[in-house]
């Protein structure tokens, strides 16, 4: 008799570390089914989706409010299926605000229950800590940093380091990017990556545009490559282009994120998971996250956010590698004036960035889909 195990991942990265993780787990297990809500990437693995994981991807207060209905319903419905009929483990992928409420309620009723990506509260809601202690019997952490955070608090877990620094090779070949993407080898190239969200292109999209403009304007050699995660939004991205800036000339790309940032020489990007895959590619790079102004509101009130610096190459290091540019700095100015200071980095920062990003590379590089594998098999498979 096969058994299962259930997944919930919210969002694109966490369907990718699903898909990695259901391979290293069903070359150890091919008796092995899976289930729950996952994306395209999961789905070519054999996994069955009970829901279309663009449902769970929602970010900020705000935004969830309007979504909250739906939500609770998918979770009320996911919870009722698994304790009538209990897979042999469940993990959620990332998602905390949904999956650790999940996973509650499954550890309560002796489901073994896993959180597979740790939940910021290393910067922000400390205290959740207490609510994620007792309630499910293990977190995977892709960071060390966070793997210290929990054994602090006495919660089970286990650093396996973070499946994209094992599939990116620790130098990248820039000139086989441009030539798969046609891109002319001596061209000026920045990338941009305004989000995988609707979200992040609604407070993005409008200052990345207006900024792109103005530096096509003023450096005329320079080639401006955009790589979209779906048709829906690069339909969006496209449609804001032409209302902001009609005259821009931006390539879009369907996917291929990875070798568009490779192809580049600097990147922008909305801060979030691209920010470190653009740290493993050894890109100088500006990163830009923004809000609904509710949201900052309440964060910035009951005084959430417990941190230095917002990106995870920043974390890593405790230093600023990464230019971060958050809410109110997300300005045309400030982006121009960020990305030019790019443009004129010296050699030597240069190659300091690029020594700092391997080194975070190779301590990240822990064959992690496979040691979850390996832990999951040890201790509940």
């Amino acid at each position: 008799m096969k058994k299962r195990v259930a997944i919930v991942a919210g969002e694109k990265s966490g369907d990718i570390l699903g898909a990695r993780l259901i391979q290293a787990l069903n070359a150890q297990h091919p008796n092995l089914c899976f289930e729950g809500v996952g994306g395209e990437e999961m789905l070519a693995q054999g996994f069955e989706s009970f829901f279309p994981m663009e449902r769970l991807s929602v970010m900020g207060f705000t935004e969830v409010i309007r979504r909250l209905p739906e939500l609770l319903m998918i979770r009320h419905k996911l919870i009722q299926r698994w304790l009538k009929s209990p897979p042999d483990l469940f993990i959620g992928i990332d998602a905390p605000d949904f999956n650790l409420k999940l996973e509650a309620h499954l550890h309560q009723a002796n489901i073994k229950t896993v959180h597979y990506v740790s939940p910021s509260i290393w910067a922000w809601r400390q205290k959740r800590v207490h609510k994620i202690k007792g309630n499910l019997d293990l977190m995977l952490t892709l960071f060390p940093f966070e793997a210290a955070f929990y054994e602090k608090h006495g919660v089970p877990v286990a650093f396996i380091g973070h499946p994209l620094a094992d599939e990116l090779p620790l130098k990248s070949n820039q000139q086989a990017a441009r030539q798969q993407l046609q891109i002319a080898p001596n061209s000026k190239v920045l990338a941009v990556l305004p989000g995988s969200r609707g979200s992040e292109l609604k407070y993005l999209a409008e200052p990345f545009i207006n900024a792109l403009q103005y530096l096509q304007q003023k450096y005329s050699d320079l080639v401006l490559v955009s790589p979209m995660v779906n048709d829906k939004l690069s339909q969006r991205f496209q449609q804001q282009c032409a209302d902001y800036a009609p005259e821009l000339r931006i390539t879009l790309i369907k996917g291929q994120s990875r070798v568009v940032m490779t192809a580049a020489d600097y990147l922008l990007m909305a801060s979030g998971t691209a920010v470190l895959e653009g740290m493993f590619v050894g890109r100088p790079m500006v990163a830009a996250g923004k809000l609904s102004a509710i949201t900052v509101k309440i964060i910035r009130l009951f005084g959430m956010l417990n941190t230095t610096y917002y990106t995870l190459p920043n974390n890593l290091a405790n230093e600023k590698l990464v230019i971060e540019l958050i809410q109110e700095d997300v300005t045309v100015d400030k982006l121009v004036a960020s990305i030019e200071s790019l443009f004129s980095l010296s050699d030597e920062r240069k190659d300091y960035l690029l020594t700092k990003f391997t080194v975070l590379h190779e301590a990240l590089r822990q064959d992690a889909s496979k040691t979850a594998a390996d832990i999951l098999t040890q201790k509940f498979l």
